[in-house]
Formats: structure tokens, C-alpha cells, sequence
């Protein structure tokens, strides 16, 4: 199997967590587009999603999935969505592809968190994957200092605006060993929307395919 047949492998494991009559919530990235494509399928047997970026939206209504606002959709039972790392712990980094505070506000809203990713995604220690967070553009330069002081090395995305109308710094040379706090600290700092680390609220289920097949953690 190559990367992208692992991707749809997990996205397919993924599957059997849809029950009928659900708003489930969904990602966005690649592994995730899987997912929308798999779930179109079976959209018959869901009441609608909630997607976590502009374009997830689009590809879920190209397929003719209806999709709802979350404050309108309210708890949601299931949220599906990949990752750029995942520790046994069920720790992620979210944010490759720049949605990680819908990513975030999505998976606070929805009872089960079902990651799906390729197995080169897990990892012992998060950070070797650049650690996104999302900055409000005045706040740039000060989150900057804050992330050098912590000892990463902060890269802005070129040409880059989030959904929300934001930037992203991605930092480089971080190793996070605790990231249930590395969370907790860098999303007080003033400035901040939110930091790519999914810990306080990690994944229930992490599917992850490789060569010898579909393995999951829980």
C-alpha cells in the first residue's frame, strides 16, 4: 500500500463509528477528504455533518452530504479527522492545513474524536512535525519572542490566511515532551487563537493503516 491507499484504509475503518441519525462532525486535510468521499456512500444514513473548514464544506456538499452550523447542530456524537502526529498516549499535532482551531472547536463539541492517519504519522514525542498556532497579525511578532523563549524556532506561512482570517507560525525545533501543558501554556499567551496541540482534549480512537494492515488505539 502506498501512503495515500493507507490514508483511505483508515478513513474506511473509520466507517463503522457512523450510526444512523448522527451530525458528525468532520476534518479537513487529505486523510480526511477520504473520509468525506467514503461517507458519501452511506450519507443516507446520517442526518448531516459540521465541517471544520470552508473547504471540507465544499467537497461534503459537492457530494450532496447536507451540512449544518455547529451552533445550530449543537453536541455532535462523532468527529472524524486526521493528523500530522499522533503519540501512543493519543496526543496530536493538527494544523498542516491550517484549519486547527475549527479542527479544535469541532472536536470540543463532539462526544467521540476518531483520528485517522497513516502509521507515519505516530511518533514518541511530538514536534519533530512543525507545530502550528494560529495568531491574531498584530500579535505577531510578540508570539514570536514567546516561542523562541520556549525554545522553537517560529516560521511564518507564507502567504498563508486561515479561515478566520489569521496567520499561522509554524515551530520548527520544539520537542514536546509534556504536551498537555506545552497546550495549556501557549494558549494563554495574549495573541494566540489557538496552538496545533490536540492533548487536553485528545483523540478517544486512533486508527492508524500501514503495510501489514489497520491498527487502533484507544
Amino acid at each position: 500500500m502506498n501512503q495515500d491507499e493507507m490514508k483511505k484504509a483508515s478513513a474506511e475503518a473509520a466507517l463503522e463509528y457512523v450510526e444512523s441519525g448522527m451530525i458528525v462532525g468532520i476534518g479537513t486535510g487529505s486523510t480526511a477528504n477520504h473520509f468525506i468521499d467514503l461517507l458519501a456512500g452511506i450519507k443516507g444514513k446520517i442526518d448531516a455533518t459540521v465541517a471544520s473548514s470552508i473547504a471540507s464544506e465544499e467537497r461534503l456538499k459537492s457530494h450532496g452530504i447536507p451540512v449544518m452550523d455547529l451552533n445550530s447542530a449543537g453536541q455532535l456524537s462523532l468527529y472524524v479527522d486526521g493528523a500530522d502526529e499522533s503519540t501512543k498516549q493519543l496526543h496530536l499535532i493538527k494544523g498542516g492545513g491550517g484549519a486547527l482551531t475549527r479542527e479544535k472547536i469541532v472536536a470540543g463539541a463532539s462526544e467521540k474524536f476518531v483520528c485517522i492517519a497513516d502509521d507515519s504519522k505516530l511518533v514518541d514525542v511530538l514536534g519533530k512535525f512543525p507545530l502550528p498556532i494560529e495568531v491574531i497579525p498584530m500579535a505577531q511578532s510578540l508570539v514570536a519572542r514567546q516561542i523562541v523563549a520556549l525554545g522553537g524556532n517560529p516560521v511564518l506561512r507564507e502567504g498563508f490566511t486561515t479561515d478566520n482570517g489569521n496567520i499561522i507560525l509554524d515551530v520548527h525545533d520544539l520537542e514536546i515532551m509534556n504536551p498537555v501543558e506545552v497546550e495549556g501554556k501557549i494558549n494563554q499567551w495574549a495573541g494566540v487563537v489557538t496552538v496545533g496541540i490536540f492533548a487536553q482534549r485528545p483523540a478517544d480512537v486512533l486508527i492508524l493503516a500501514g503495510e501489514s494492515g489497520v491498527t487502533t488505539y484507544k
